[in-house]
């Protein structure tokens, strides 16, 4: 009933750019929190940043002052702007948002995460 789907993971250099993007999409009424997470091999996945809807935002301090998340509230879009990337960056990239779905009349919460998006960054 409820997907996000992600894009713009890739390959690039360290010191480049790239934008993921994740749009959600079905039965939704509303979304609270959106954020990203990522997975390096052989680690746990991790927080990256996060998003209210009304546009507070919370950071990893790992990657504070090169990231920057933003959202589109009337697309539900979330975004990450990833800049001076670095080798450590690389992992699987995840979207997830906290989201009020609704069936018929029924309405009620939902944490969905999309299926994840690669990023390499070459040294």
């Amino acid at each position: 009933q409820v997907q996000l789907a992600e894009s713009g993971g890739g390959l690039v250099q360290a010191g480049g750019s790239l934008r993921l993007s994740c749009a959600a999409s079905g039965n939704i009424f509303s979304i609270n929190d959106m954020g990203w997470y990522r997975q390096a091999p052989g680690k746990q996945r991790e927080l990256v940043a996060t998003i209210t809807s009304g546009g507070s935002t919370k950071y990893a301090d790992s990657v504070k002052g090169r990231f920057t998340i933003s959202r589109d509230n009337a697309k539900n879009t979330v975004y990450l702007q990833m800049n001076s990337l670095k080798p450590e960056d690389t992992a699987v990239y995840y979207c997830n948002a906290d989201l009020i779905y609704y069936s018929g009349s029924y309405y009620g919460d939902l944490e969905s995460w999309g299926q994840g998006t690669l990023v390499t960054v070459s040294s």
